[in-house]
């Protein structure tokens, strides 16, 4: 997927400034497709430069204009062409599962630290995920639209952090019983 691609979803949902996207992306979509406010502001520029998006200037006190975005004719059609577009599948590619498969070549005790240290990252994000469920979706079963596929999307993250976590456990539990501390 192209930035391109996730910034149109978020400008179809609301319209808004760079800032205001890159604010999005550090929020919600970004759990799922991160993007620099560098990369975010370039992108916009080859957006509106392939008529993708098209933007009003906003007068702001004591501050320069900001340029509000939003789709397009255009943009709205090279969404929905890439919304039909089939995508090949995900391959899981995780640099922590080569170093755990190595872990007898060097320093396990280091191997089962690093692991460690992610499965506090991912119980941190899997809370973060589990807290925004709860405060933006606090009735699933009633979800439809937009709202029922954002509350999917995090569904989906919220199930693979739990799973990674629970390998992290399933690594720590192992390497510990073998000795290593």
């Amino acid at each position: 997927m192209a930035l391109e691609h996730a910034l149109l979803v978020s400008l179809t949902e609301r319209e808004g400034s760079g800032y205001e996207l890159a604010r999005r992306f550090d929020r919600s979509i970004g759990y799922f497709w991160a993007a620099t406010h560098q990369q975010i502001y370039r992108v916009l520029r080859r957006m509106e430069e392939s008529g993708w998006v098209t933007h009003t200037e906003v007068a702001q006190d004591g501050r320069p204009d900001k340029k509000v975005y939003r789709v397009s004719k255009a943009g709205r059609v090279e969404l929905t062409r890439w919304l039909a577009e089939p995508i090949e599948p995900t391959t899981l590619r995780d640099e922590l599962g080569v170093k755990l498969r190595g872990a007898s070549l060097g320093d396990t005790a280091a191997v089962l630290r690093e692991v460690e240290r992610h499965r506090a990252e991912h119980a941190t994000r899997l809370e973060v995920y589990r807290r925004i469920a709860r405060r933006d979706f606090p009735k699933p079963a009633k979800l439809n639209g937009r709202e029922l596929h954002q509350y999917l999307v995090l569904r989906g993250g919220i199930r693979a952090e739990k799973s990674f976590v629970d390998w992290c456990d399933e690594v720590v539990q192992a390497l510990r019983s073998e000795g290593v501390r």
